[in-house]
């Protein structure tokens, strides 16, 4: 993997979750398509291209677009918790997208990271705790922690506040167009991770 970093010196480091540290978005996938069909919405239509194109946003909020989208009116909050209950079953198997966890163990100690996720806190923590990289991060950021969630800079303005950075001294690692265009909005230089299921590097 070949990451292409940005100019200059940076003081933090705010990375994304899945699909960032944690190669995880096929079985996020197989979550969201279990818990779809659950709620009478046909698997096949939510197509790998629409997964990634919703990297970053939080599960309700996706429910709500697929609605919008397909005219269905699934409850949000029931399948979120179905993805939640399918993903948390099935979180053994994930892995790490080694080369970013690589560059945090290397800055374990030496400048302040966090984690800035649109998946659910639960997802967050035991993705973290399951590749032994939990403890790196002096906070993790998650959609309970904000009112809006990427693409708006909430999520990573906040991870600069607890850290005490000013948001032009952090870089941000992200695999999402999503996480992308948050991070620019946030003010914040960024890393795009190309994850073997991220697609090309948005323009």
């Amino acid at each position: 993997m070949t990451l292409h970093f940005p100019p200059g010196e940076f003081d933090a480091f705010i990375f994304d979750c899945d699909g960032t540290l944690i190669d995880s978005m096929p079985l996020h996938l197989e979550a969201w398509r279990a818990a779809l069909g659950q709620h009478g919405f046909p698997p096949e239509h939510f197509t790998e291209e629409m997964h990634h194109a919703f990297a970053g946003m939080p599960s309700a909020a996706i429910v709500e677009a697929l609605n919008q989208r397909f005219g269905t009116s699934m409850p949000p909050l029931a399948v979120e918790a179905a993805k939640l209950k399918w993903y948390l079953a099935h979180h053994h198997e994930i892995k790490p997208v080694q080369a970013v966890v690589d560059i945090a163990l290397a800055q374990a100690g030496l400048k302040p990271m966090a984690v800035a996720s649109g998946s659910e806190a639960a997802i967050v923590r035991q993705g973290l705790e399951a590749i032994g990289i939990w403890e790196l991060f002096a906070t993790v950021i998650t959609p309970v922690d904000v009112v809006r969630g990427k693409p708006a800079p909430d999520m990573f303005l906040l991870a600069a506040l607890r850290l005490g950075v000013p948001p032009g001294r952090c870089l941000v690692f992200e695999d999402g167009l999503l996480g992308v265009q948050a991070a620019e909005a946030a003010g914040m230089a960024h890393v795009f991770v190309p994850t073997p299921s991220a697609g090309p590097a948005p323009a």
